[in-house]
C-alpha cells in the first residue's frame, strides 16, 4: 500500500506552518512505524515535473531521468484506446499580460462551466486540425489533445507555471514553433467569443490562452495496467492559493481518511509506504519491524512532525 501526499507542505506558507499548529495525530502515529527511506529534489527553477508526480512516474516504471511524463497518453490507455500517438493535456486558461512578464492564476479559479468549456473547445478545435492535431473531451478544464506534434514535446507541469511567468516554461521540442504560433492564433480566436463578453460581463476573467502538459507517447504500454499509488490532491488547490485555513482543513481530512488507513494497514501487515511531497522536496518513508528496545524509544522520542514537514521546504 502506498500513500503519495502532494503539499504536504507548501512554500506558500514558509513559517506559518510550523508542523505544530495542526494536529494530526494519525500522520505523526504513522510516521513512528517507519523510517525514511529516500529523499529528492526537483529544483522549482528549473524541473519541469513536481516532486509527486516524479514519485507516481516511478510507481509506473518510467524513465527516471525523464523530463517528459507522458500523463495524458497514459489516461487515454486507461480509458482502453489503443493507440500509439503522442498526446497532451490542453488545459483552458487565463494569462494576465503585465509590461514585463505574463502570469497565469491556476486554471481551476475560472470555474468553467461544461457548456463554455465546450464551446471554447469547438471554437479552437478547425485551428488546431489545421495543424493535424485533434482534439478530445476529458473535463472542463481538461481536453485531451492527439498528434504527431506532441512527440518530443517537453512541457511543464501545469502546477509549475500556476502564479509565475510563463515565459521561463514555454514548450520545447520540434513542434514548439508551431504551437507558439497556434498559442497566438487561438488567442486572437477568443478574443471575442461569446462566452468570454459574457464572462467579462459578469467580472469573470476571460479564457484568452491554453496551457499543454504531460504530453508525450506511452512507451511503456504495461504501466496503464499497473496499480498506481493512492494520490489524493485536496491540499492542491489551497496551497496554489496560499490560503492557509483551506489548507489546514485539507489536512484534517486526509489525517482521519487516507492517513487512517494507511496506518491501519501498517499496523496490520508491517508493510506500507508513504511519500510527502511540497513542490521541491519528497521524502519516502516505509514500514519496519522494530525491535522491543526501538518501539520503546519511538514512544518515548517521537520524531517530532515539524522536523519532517520543515524539510520538505527547506531552500
Amino acid at each position: 500500500m502506498l500513500l503519495i501526499i502532494p503539499y504536504a507542505a507548501s512554500h506558500s506558507f514558509g513559517a506559518s506552518d510550523d508542523g505544530n499548529a495542526l494536529p494530526r495525530p494519525r500522520l505523526q502515529k504513522l510516521l513512528g512505524l517507519m523510517q525514511l527511506d529516500r529523499q529528492w529534489l526537483e529544483d522549482p527553477q528549473s524541473s519541469l515535473c513536481m516532486p509527486h508526480e516524479r514519485a507516481m512516474a516511478d510507481v509506473l516504471g518510467w524513465d527516471a531521468q525523464s523530463q517528459a511524463l507522458p500523463w495524458a497518453a497514459l489516461q487515454v490507455a486507461r480509458q482502453g484506446a489503443v493507440t500509439t500517438q503522442a498526446w497532451a493535456w490542453m488545459t483552458p486558461c487565463h494569462w494576465q499580460v503585465g509590461m514585463d512578464q505574463v502570469l497565469m492564476p491556476d486554471p481551476q479559479a475560472l470555474a468553467l462551466t461544461e457548456a463554455q468549456s465546450k464551446a471554447l473547445m469547438h471554437a479552437v478545435s478547425p485551428l488546431l486540425h489545421e495543424d493535424g492535431l485533434q482534439l478530445h473531451w476529458h473535463d472542463s478544464h481538461h481536453w485531451l489533445l492527439e498528434g504527431d506534434l506532441l512527440d518530443g514535446l517537453a512541457c511543464a507541469s501545469l502546477e509549475r507555471v500556476c502564479g509565475h511567468n510563463v515565459k521561463h516554461w514555454l514548450p520545447q521540442g520540434p513542434g514548439a514553433r508551431t504551437l507558439a504560433r497556434l498559442q497566438s492564433e487561438i488567442q486572437m480566436l477568443l478574443y471575442h467569443h461569446p462566452v468570454n463578453e459574457t464572462r467579462e460581463h459578469q467580472g469573470q476573467a476571460p479564457v484568452n490562452a491554453f496551457w499543454l502538459h504531460g504530453a508525450g507517447r506511452l512507451e511503456n504500454r504495461a504501466s496503464a495496467n499497473r496499480v498506481a499509488a493512492r494520490m489524493p490532491m485536496e491540499l492542491r488547490d489551497s496551497a496554489l492559493r496560499g490560503d492557509l485555513q483551506a489548507w489546514r482543513m485539507a489536512w484534517q481530512d486526509l489525517d482521519a481518511g487516507p492517513v487512517a488507513a494507511l496506518l491501519e494497514h501498517v499496523q496490520r501487515s508491517g508493510e506500507g509506504t508513504l511519500i510527502l511531497c511540497s513542490e521541491s522536496r519528497a521524502q519516502r518513508f516505509v514500514a519496519r519491524q522494530a525491535g522491543g528496545f526501538e518501539r520503546l524509544l519511538r514512544k518515548l522520542r517521537p520524531t517530532p512532525l515539524a522536523r519532517h514537514l520543515q524539510a520538505l521546504t527547506l531552500p
